[in-house]
């Protein structure tokens, strides 16, 4: 569970995260205890006096900083990049305030507190002030961070096309909380490079040691010097370890069939795969309630829009490459696809309908898949289905991408909520690192951390073409 929740939030992003709701609980606190606040937002009513006693002030405190911390995590506010841009910051921190309300408004309903004008406005000044404070907190972090108190070093050793490799991994995304080093200095000798040694290690600051190659090259490592180093504390990891492990991806390029073949992960048991049936149909029949007017006034919209059906239906890719008809409400022309050859979606393509322009970034066009995953065709969190056209081409091409397809194609995925939608074969190589990734480690738990970061890419419309 602790390796789950740290690849979907770094180390630093945790502590910001603790110390914001630490502060959010005692500002809240002060509010509630200012003398005769609690008395008043409690309902008027039996049911009310009959639990005002048992109310705790501690207790409402920590409930509502709990829930607006939980509404900041899920539409990423605890992401790197969103600390590192200001304008990005205050965008979420607003949205995250405004859609706290109605899930305040929720929790403090079930304390017997009543909507009335003095809660709603007490309310209000709470978020208020909890945007202030988180503001003024991602400015001290951000110094923080000018300061690189959070910036690990790691010893690079391999090949130089492995070492290349990593420092582009590294320059980007979560890998900018690493500086790759290639060979450990000895101040003191004046800056002749030295045999590796703990001692070495630590005078430099290095954090780990990552030995990085092509799986065709046999490159000589200090095997002897590497393992006294891990024992007296040091991480050391090879390339797909270490992308695996801190980036939430598997790198094609640093792996080899033998390493999938004897890495752990890549199987479920009965329980689980029970469990993930379990929670699909759970999720799609409670989400197909919620949206079913939606769904209708789509539909409707749809039809009067452009000439055409209602629901598009096309042949994807599913489970060991068994195709299926996928469903989506129909968001392009009827002739989007003249001659019949399978074409990605561009940016501010030409086919897309008035309605579509709307429906597709906020993916509404996709709510009919949630018939394919009652059916057992797809699962709310897996790969994105392909086209089988396109599983042909790539598969000749991308090593690997069939193994994608040993899990059910999901709504949404780990691929999904870290990377755009992608349109080229090369998209297609760095979505396939994180869908192997979901494949190695897929679980109850990650599927429910995907779903709630899924929010965060319909709200702002991430990646959508």
């Amino acid at each position: 569970m602790t390796r789950v929740l740290g690849r979907l939030m770094s180390l630093e992003m945790a502590l910001l995260g603790l110390c914001e709701l630490a502060l959010s609980f005692l500002v809240i606190y002060g509010m509630l205890a200012m003398p005769g606040v609690l008395p008043a937002l409690v309902e008027a009513s039996s049911a009310g006096a009959k639990h005002a006693a048992a109310l705790d002030t501690v207790t409402l405190a920590a409930v509502l900083a709990l829930t607006i911390g939980c509404t900041a995590a899920a539409i990423g506010l605890y992401r790197r990049e969103i600390c590192i841009e200001r304008r990005r910051l205050l965008i979420n921190a607003g949205v995250a305030g405004i859609l706290a309300f109605p899930a305040v408004l929720v929790v403090t309903g079930s304390f017997h507190i009543g909507l009335s004008r003095h809660a709603v406005v007490l309310l209000t000044k709470v978020l208020v002030v909890w945007l202030v404070c988180i503001v003024a907190s991602r400015v001290i972090f951000n110094r923080i961070m000018r300061d690189r108190w959070f910036i690990r070093r790691i010893l690079v050793l391999g090949s130089a096309p492995g070492i290349a490799r990593l420092r582009l991994l590294a320059t980007g995304g979560r890998g900018r909380l690493f500086e790759p080093v290639t060979v450990p200095r000895d101040a003191g000798a004046g800056g002749v490079d030295q045999p590796l040694s703990w001692a070495a290690l630590r005078h430099q600051g290095i954090w780990g040691i990552v030995v990085a190659r092509d799986p065709a090259d046999t490159p000589t490592v200090p095997v002897n010097a590497l393992l006294d180093c891990k024992l007296r504390g040091v991480p050391v990891f090879d390339e797909a370890g270490f992308c695996e492990q801190h980036l939430g991806r598997i790198d094609l390029d640093g792996v080899h069939a033998d390493w999938l073949l004897f890495a752990d992960g890549f199987a479920s048991g009965r329980a689980s795969n029970v469990a993930k049936r379990a929670f699909d149909i759970c999720v799609s029949l409670a989400l197909l309630l919620l949206t079913l007017p939606l769904m209708l006034l789509i539909a409707a919209l749809v039809r009067i829009d452009s000439v055409g059906p209602v629901l598009y239906r096309q042949q994807r890719t599913g489970l060991h490459g068994r195709p299926f008809t996928l469903l989506k409400f129909r968001s392009m022309t009827m002739d989007a696809e003249q001659g019949g050859n399978p074409r990605w979606a561009i940016q501010q393509d030409p086919r897309i309908t008035r309605v579509g322009s709307f429906i597709r970034p906020m993916r509404i066009d996709e709510l009919p898949q949630l018939i394919n995953v009652l059916r057992g065709e797809m699962s709310m969190i897996g790969p994105r289905p392909e086209r089988p056209h396109f599983v042909e081409q790539l598969a000749r091409i991308i090593p690997f991408y069939n193994e994608r397809s040993y899990v059910k194609p999901g709504i949404t995925g780990w691929a999904q909520v870290n990377y755009p939608y992608g349109a080229s074969v090369e998209d297609a190589r760095q979505k396939l690192s994180y869908d192997l990734y979901y494949v190695k480690n897929r679980s109850l738990l990650l599927d429910v951390l995907i779903l709630i970061a899924t929010i965060r890419v319909i709200l702002f419309r991430e990646g959508a073409r």
